[in-house]
């Protein structure tokens, strides 16, 4: 045995690991893919949270995107203040990677997470820079 309690493997699988803030949001989205075949397909949904590198997007039907498919992603926000959304998804449409499908069921709608395609040196240039010793 290794001397690990449960405890510390529950609060250890708790933990947040994420770099960036995610904020919740309720906002209109706007998918846009190619299929196998090249064929330009469209999906509706309503985004449930956003960060600077991802969001997610619950869809009212089902839609049939392969993991790792690049998606353009974007979020209709009218009326919400700029603070609320991330810089890269004000400016339009956001190339992304589609990296997680929760499948729909009997109380839930179908979820997609998205990885948003955002150069790294842009994130770092609108970080605040930070002393080091």
């Amino acid at each position: 045995m290794t001397g690990t309690s449960s405890a510390s493997v529950v609060e250890n699988l708790r933990t947040d690991k994420r770099t960036t803030e995610r904020r919740a949001v309720s906002l209109p989205a706007r998918l846009t893919w190619k299929d196998a075949r090249g064929t330009m397909r469209f999906a509706s949904g309503i985004a449930r949270n956003v960060s600077e590198l991802g969001v997610y997007i619950e869809c009212p039907t089902p839609v049939s995107i392969p993991l790792y498919r690049l998606v353009q992603v974007q979020i209709e926000r009218d009326g919400v203040p700029s603070t609320a959304i991330p810089p890269a998804l004000t400016r339009g449409r956001v190339l992304s990677a589609l990296y997680r499908v929760s499948p729909a069921s009997m109380t839930k709608r179908q979820g997609l997470a998205l990885r948003l395609m955002v150069d790294p040196r842009t994130l770092a240039a609108a970080e605040p820079t930070r002393a080091t010793a």
